[in-house]
């Protein structure tokens, strides 16, 4: 194993919800889980994370409920398979105030907001966090969101990216191209807040946005939230390459994360960026101990809670197939779909049949546990970055708050004692933390190109 001492970067996976990744977990004793209504459940939360230097909170979000399974939702209301589900970007304010490092990643779907809005939603979250926020870019792949949202169907897969290329562009307008980096000048004495000459109209004519107006908030400290991005198809690497900072990745081994991240970083060569320009985090579940007795026994003791039927009828969603029609060992006819493409992908590769599956999700979720003492689970992590290439983890909670306490407390002084972890924060915003350059987007990146006139790339 090639030894390089990447330091490590860390989110914690979470969602303003009962039930995530490892489903059935929330009926554990010690959960508190039921309590995700609560500001105190997140302040806490936040609090413990920035104890662990953890650079961010990765919060997903879902627009539509999970009625694949049984074309029901039965088992998703049981076992609050993601629903009930409340919106990520308003805990966001009350775990700034309580923290003055810890980033927060938030999750919205585009193709149900309007551009001109959500510029200015995450303008305001980006003040407020003092340069701290950044979005996760989705487009979205459920039917029942489409329909809730009043429409016969979704896009097409790649068309979704499509309208998803403009939606970026409109806002980069809006962000890097309506206000000049000092048309504030807050000047009592003159009476000019801000220098009429250096704010700029937006006017964009495109297929699917029409925009004519004005950024409703000053530059914030980023001006651009970092962005996230989650696809691993074809068409969602290429979109990552020109847009995405962060991508999160959620492959079943090594060896398939090693292949994502090698074209990963050859389609940011094609786009004119640096292979390094993309920090990818994948997906994990830790559950650790003391010693390697007690965290097996820990595990086992979370077994007993955790739902696999559940873990299968979230994955159910993800691919758009109903496993409930096929008996254990069938094979699954795994047909192009419009849900997930790279899960469908991925499944059909290894010909997963629904045994196999429950089998996987035996946490209830699709993320093999790393099971172990403090030295086993940095060793484990310290392959994937090695092997795989991979830049850092997006830990998804099992029972909390346990999960995120007992990783702070066992495994961050472990992975700091092998000089793979930080042990301060770096000053500065997230941009800057995550990659040093400063708190705007670097000069190669597309939305760099919008700090010009905005009538004049309009």
């Amino acid at each position: 194993m090639a030894n390089t001492n990447k330091p490590i970067l860390l989110n914690a996976f979470n969602m303003n919800c009962v039930g995530h990744i490892n489903h059935g977990l929330w009926t554990h004793p010690r959960d508190r889980s039921t309590d995700y209504r609560l500001l105190p459940y997140w302040t806490n939360l936040a609090r413990t994370l920035e104890r662990g230097l953890f650079d961010g909170l990765f919060l997903a979000d879902i627009v539509g409920v999970y009625d694949v399974y049984q074309h029901n939702v039965d088992v998703t209301l049981r076992e609050s398979i993601q629903l009930p589900v409340n919106d990520p970007t308003l805990l966001v304010s009350a775990m700034a105030a309580v923290t003055e490092h810890l980033g927060f990643g938030v999750t919205v779907n585009l193709t149900y907001e309007q551009p001109y809005l959500l510029a200015r939603r995450f303008s305001t979250l980006d003040h407020l966090t003092q340069g701290r926020i950044g979005w996760n870019i989705v487009t979205g792949y459920l039917d029942s969101a489409a329909r809730a949202m009043g429409l016969t169907e979704q896009l097409p897969h790649d068309e979704r990216y499509d309208r998803a290329d403009e939606y970026l562009d409109v806002l980069y307008k809006l962000w890097e191209g309506s206000w000049e980096p000092d048309a504030v000048r807050r000047d009592k004495a003159a009476r000019v807040f801000a220098d009429p000459a250096k704010v700029h109209r937006v006017q964009h004519a495109g297929r699917y946005y029409n925009v004519d107006g004005y950024h409703l908030a000053e530059p914030s400290p980023q001006r651009t939230p970092v962005l996230f991005q989650a696809g691993s198809s074809g068409r969602g690497q290429r979109f990552a390459a020109r847009h995405a900072e962060c991508v999160f990745i959620s492959p079943p081994n090594r060896q398939v994360g090693r292949e994502t991240v090698r074209t990963l970083r050859e389609e940011l060569v094609r786009a004119g960026r640096r292979p390094d320009d993309v920090k990818v985090f994948v997906g994990a579940a830790v559950v650790p101990g003391a010693t390697e007795a007690q965290a097996r026994e820990k595990y086992a003791d979370y077994l007993h809670y955790a739902s696999r039927e559940a873990g299968l009828a979230h994955f159910a969603a993800s691919t758009g197939i109903d496993y409930a029609q096929y008996d254990l060992d069938a094979p699954v006819d795994y047909a192009p779909g419009n849900a997930i493409e790279s899960a469908t992908r991925t499944a059909k590769q290894h010909g997963w049949t629904r045994r196999r599956l429950l089998e996987m999700f035996e946490l209830g979720g699709r993320y093999p546990a790393i099971v172990g003492t403090a030295a086993h689970v940095a060793d484990e992590l310290q392959a994937w970055v090695d092997e795989a290439g991979v830049d850092g983890f997006n830990l998804s909670r099992t029972v909390v708050p346990e999960s995120y306490e007992d990783f702070v407390d066992l495994v961050v002084p472990e992975l700091q004692n092998r000089g793979l972890y930080k042990t301060a924060y770096a000053p500065g915003s997230l941009r800057q933390k995550l990659f040093g350059e400063g708190d705007t987007l670097p000069l190669r990146h597309a939305g760099a190109s919008f700090r010009q006139r905005a009538e004049a790339i309009a």
